[in-house]
């Protein structure tokens, strides 16, 4: 049964009294070849443990640390893949949009429109992308307090469009650093909202090596355990075969080979709290 605040995505349901949902998926479209190896594995898995998954590639990082940076293929070379990923495997898929001008092209094949943080509390933006009717997953900016959402959620509702996605993804703590507050979880599910935890995005250290930056993979865990414990709805996990070798966020990625442990510890903890 669909509650207040829930979100529908296709046969998925995020919020309260529904099971935990997965975004995952290697951070850029590096080829189309090993974007669908990692969406094909991805869909083995999340059946495996019983977790609905969306998948979830970036067809353009256009907010890259360098402008040596690898970006991506595009938006039209990026969504033809993901549509190709969605039609053979059946998954649903979420990517970013930077500008509105994307958004006539990317809503033919997204399931999910997804704000970037830097970009969250763009007006055009935002109001361009819920006209589309899609749920709309806004990342919490750096910058922001949990209660600042509600302005963003209501520039969203104005358009009529009620699928509003918020995640967390970490606050500026000093320079180069990020930290959680897992209150903020709280805080805007309260506000009626359903809330999903960025478990790579918040262990970065941004700008950390001078023209990239920098990652604690090794917190990935303990950190997607406790916002499960805190009453996240979602986890969202960037994940790679091989991050080291990752073209964008490699010391922040996750290895395949560690999700599958990883889900069925989050699984429990969530089925714990719903027998409570």
């Amino acid at each position: 049964m669909k509650n207040k605040g829930d979100v529908r995505i296709n046969d998925i349901t995020l919020g309260e009294n529904h099971p935990l949902v997965l975004i995952a998926g290697p951070c850029v479209i590096e080829t189309e070849e090993s974007c669908y190896r990692i969406a094909e594995k991805l869909k083995d898995i999340t059946s495996r443990v019983k977790i609905p998954f969306i998948f979830k590639a970036s067809y353009d990082k256009a907010n890259r640390t360098s402008i040596k940076s690898f970006r991506g293929p595009g938006l039209e070379k990026g969504v033809k893949i993901l549509s190709k990923i969605k039609k053979q495997l059946g998954v649903s898929v979420l990517s970013d949009v930077h500008s509105y001008s994307e958004i006539d092209v990317a809503k033919e094949v997204l399931d999910v429109i997804q704000i970037p943080a830097f970009l969250c509390r763009q007006t055009d933006l935002l109001l361009y992308a819920a006209k589309t009717g899609k749920p709309i997953n806004i990342k919490k900016g750096q910058f922001l307090a949990p209660w600042d959402v509600k302005n963003i959620a209501e520039k969203i509702l104005s358009t009529g469009n009620k699928n509003i996605i918020f995640t967390e993804r970490g606050t500026m703590f000093g320079y180069n650093n990020l930290v959680t507050d897992m209150r903020s979880i709280v805080i805007i599910k309260e506000m009626g909202y359903p809330v999903v935890y960025d478990a790579t995005h918040s262990v970065q250290l941004p700008g950390k090596e001078g023209s990239a930056s920098g990652g604690q993979r090794e917190m990935i865990e303990p950190l997607a355990k406790a916002a499960v414990a805190a009453g996240c709805n979602g986890l969202f996990i960037e994940t790679h075969e091989h991050p080291e070798s990752a073209l964008s966020d490699p010391a922040s990625m996750l290895p395949l080979n560690l999700l599958l442990p990883l889900l069925e510890k989050v699984k429990k903890i969530r089925e714990a709290l719903q027998e409570g």
